[in-house]
């Protein structure tokens, strides 16, 4: 999952750099692996700053400064496909034709066939494994078919409706075309969000594009719309243009987008992330008593910070038990189920969170989670739970059992690593060490979502359900995931003593 972000401002004698770096400060929650900004100024001169890190720490004001322009584009990434290595931070940027700059999110699932495309038919050097160099290298190959000094829209619309017919997967995408202007577009389901506003100056009208609609409120824009699912928004100075550039499928964002990578104070395709959350919460709250009885035994109800407060709250008002904060949260740590590594994983939740005694000692607590991914975070919170005196642990989530690996921009790759795979809810339960689990039914959760936008009638579930939309997922593909999963983690893995003498041993031998 990544944030993206990308904005025109009318004042060309202004300097974008601040409204984006801004824009990504408030989309940090959706990577904090690497950042990058990439700015147009006069002449169609470009502007680089990226890195691996969080934002605040790759843009220093001395390199913010230097990024000169009126328009750009941005990116926070945590990388699902390719490597964490800064090549691949992103906007990703080639020189022909026209100097093209692409911002991505999320991962397209037919990427051998585009790099043999590439490689075999278009003569085209991708550098990275990343797949959005591969997307951005497929959209710059139909456009410079063109054959053209110079191109209008219609060029660019009908090079992204190229790109349609070749790429699948789940993406959006703020594409920058130097001098020209900002492309925006979604995948033909409409999996990975995109809106986009204007906000009057004494200039003109600035226009900004972002994953999620809290970044151009807080920035002071209005009138926001979603990119529809096959659509492409085309912004330039002299306004916005917008094309549906292939038939739209079934529409299907992604429901963990509400459950949990999205900001409560956000607003996507129409659905309040937060109210959402409530509803989750509220249906929850009646699978608690299906399960455990009206007349159950919890004493208090904890969310695990942060995301789960808003359906606990919920949880609480409905089951008429005491709401309590249990864990302090340590802000400065990353998200834990995103980690490389299961070791980094658990001393990371012990760093993050730190339990009140006070509100376990005694009592028959129930935590409630947003989900349950490799079961790392919920284990070691029901074990700090009981350390700091709970009598009985039950645990909610507001998502039902993922099972499935997601492949289309959620680092859950392999079926190994999800808890829930191949066990059942009493194994799950017992293996993170609790007295009883809690799952949202699918029905329900779909529902708590859906509710706020009747035009909406499917959200992508695949991982709870294994049935994935694009049609192009089976088992082949699958174990050829894992494999590249698994290589990568030895890849991350860190060197041992017997390591280091082997190598050493292995160089005075050829010596």
């Amino acid at each position: 999952m990544c944030g993206i972000a990308g904005c025109i401002l009318a004042d060309t004698n202004t300097s974008c750099n601040s409204e984006i770096y801004e824009a990504l400060g408030l989309l940090q929650h959706r990577g904090q692996d690497a950042a990058g900004i990439v700015t147009c100024g006069q002449r169609g001169r470009l502007y680089q700053c990226k890195a691996n890190g969080m934002v605040r720490d790759v843009f220093p004001p001395s390199q913010l400064t230097q990024l000169l322009g009126s328009m750009g584009v941005g990116h926070v990434r945590y990388p699902t496909a390719g490597t964490s290595s800064n090549s691949e931070a992103q906007p990703f940027y080639v020189n022909s034709p026209y100097g093209l700059v692409c911002a991505h999110n999320g991962n397209l699932t037919n990427t051998p066939v585009l790099r043999k495309y590439l490689d075999e038919v278009a003569h085209r050097h991708v550098n990275t494994e990343s797949d959005s160099e591969v997307l951005l290298n497929v959209f710059a190959d139909h456009l410079q078919q063109t054959g053209k000094s110079r191109i209008n829209e219609d060029d660019i619309f009908n090079a992204l409706t190229k790109l349609f017919d070749m790429c699948l997967g789940g993406y959006a995408c703020i594409l920058m075309i130097a001098g020209f202007g900002i492309l925006g577009f979604r995948d033909p389901h409409g999996l990975r969000p995109l809106i986009y506003g204007s906000r009057k100056t004494e200039f003109g009208v600035d226009y900004m594009m972002a994953s999620e609609s809290v970044v151009l409120e807080s920035l002071g824009y209005s009138d926001f719309i979603d990119v529809q699912p096959g659509q492409g928004v085309m912004i330039t100075k002299e306004g916005v243009s917008v094309r549906q550039c292939t038939e739209a499928k079934d529409f299907t964002p992604c429901i963990f987008e509400y459950v949990y990578f999205a900001r409560p104070d956000s607003i996507m395709d129409g659905i309040s992330v937060y109210k959402s959350r409530l509803a989750m919460g509220e249906a929850l709250a009646t699978q608690v008593i299906k399960e455990l009885g009206e007349d159950n035994d919890i004493d208090v109800v904890i969310p695990v910070p942060d995301t789960s407060r808003t359906a606990a709250l919920q949880v609480s008002y409905k089951l008429n038990k005491l709401y309590r904060e249990g864990f302090i949260k340590n802000r400065y740590i990353g998200r834990t189920f995103i980690m490389p590594g299961q070791t980094q994983r658990i001393k990371s939740v012990r760093r993050k969170l730190n339990p009140m005694p006070m509100e376990f000692a005694g009592k028959n607590v129930l935590l409630v989670d947003d989900s349950i991914v490799r079961g790392t975070t919920s284990r070691e919170i029901i074990m700090m739970a009981r350390e700091a005196g709970a009598k009985k642990v039950y645990f909610a989530s507001c998502a039902p059992a993922i099972r499935y690996p997601n492949v289309y921009g959620i680092d859950m790759p392999t079926r190994q690593e999800l808890i829930a795979y191949n066990r059942t809810t009493e194994q799950i339960a017992k293996e993170i060490g609790a007295e009883k689990i809690i799952y949202q039914d699918l029905e329900n959760l779909v529902e708590s979502v859906a509710k706020f936008n009747p035009a909406i009638k499917k959200f992508d579930v695949s991982v709870f359900t294994g049935c994935y939309i694009t049609g192009d997922i089976d088992e082949t593909y699958l174990k050829a995931l894992e494999r590249q999963r698994s290589l990568s983690m030895q890849n991350l893995r860190i060197p041992t003593s017997e390591d280091v003498m082997g190598l050493f041993n292995n160089f005075n031998g050829r010596k």
